[in-house]
């Protein structure tokens, strides 16, 4: 057997072809960044990691669309978390780049969604829950009866509890709360959501008001309390009024006006 059939024969002891179709090979880049102290010449070299690596951070980003956010908002995501791969990875460890890179940036894009993209507040262990029953939920929904899955089915497939189960259904609905004006559910006439929010009810400040001024009520001479009955609780006019007491329309006019300004300032003084 000659030596080049033998060189074609030998098992390969060098490196296996990487698993990612879009890694580059940036172990020079990386071996001089290790060399180099922190300086132009070794940002220099970061740079051009992370443009050799960006397809593959845009591949990953691409998993995560039509989750509610923008391919682009997510690419950014992706390549925030390139770059701390590319800052924090040491090639002394023996570990390929792209595994360190790859739980990176999938990490960075999970947290985007965690941190951002949840309208309520929902605990992160609940968020964990949503997740697990989600996909379990996905997996069984393909049945031959076509019926959703049962809470138990679903704790039987994730190794949950009922309550565990329950618990992250529930925060399936939190991640995109439904609208105010969504139609309610058995609802034929339209009626949302907002219809059955309570209004604020004008009563209660009419409330405060009247006891407010109640302490200088009780200290009125008996006519101008009795022309304020007879104007604000009767409902009578002023002439009618100035003609049972026997005195001009002006004259309940000024008395009106100078008795409501004697209580507001009551009040208002009593109130600081």
């Amino acid at each position: 057997m000659t030596t080049a059939t033998q060189d074609m024969t030998r098992p390969r002891t060098g490196p296996a072809k990487h698993p990612h179709d879009d890694a580059p090979d940036t172990g020079a880049e990386f071996a001089g960044m290790a060399r180099l102290p922190e300086g132009p010449e070794k940002e220099a070299l970061r740079r051009r990691v992370v443009e050799a690596w960006m397809p593959m951070a845009e591949r990953l980003a691409r998993q995560y669309r039509n989750r509610g956010e923008s391919l682009e908002d997510l690419q950014q995501v992706a390549a925030l978390g390139l770059v701390k791969a590319v800052k924090r990875y040491d090639p002394e460890h023996g570990t390929a780049f792209a595994g360190f890179a790859v739980p990176t940036i999938v990490g960075e894009l999970k947290r985007h969604f965690r941190d951002h993209l949840w309208v309520l507040h929902v605990p992160r262990r609940v968020q964990d829950l949503r997740n697990r029953v989600r996909a379990a939920h996905r997996e069984l929904s393909h049945s031959a009866d076509d019926r959703p899955p049962r809470a138990e089915e679903i704790a039987e497939r994730t190794g949950l509890t009922e309550k565990e189960v329950r618990a992250g259904m529930e925060a399936m609905g939190s991640f995109a709360p439904l609208s105010l004006d969504a139609q309610l559910p058995g609802s034929d006439d339209g009626y949302s959501l907002a219809d059955t929010l309570g209004a604020q009810e004008s009563a209660y400040d009419r409330v405060v008001d009247r006891e407010a001024v109640r302490p200088g009520l009780s200290r009125l001479p008996d006519r101008e309390r009795q022309i304020l009955y007879m104007r604000f609780f009767c409902d009578m006019t002023q002439s009618r009024i100035a003609e049972q007491l026997g005195i001009s329309q002006m004259h309940v006019s000024r008395l009106i006006n100078r008795t409501c300004s004697t209580l507001r300032a009551q009040a208002m003084a009593e109130a600081n």
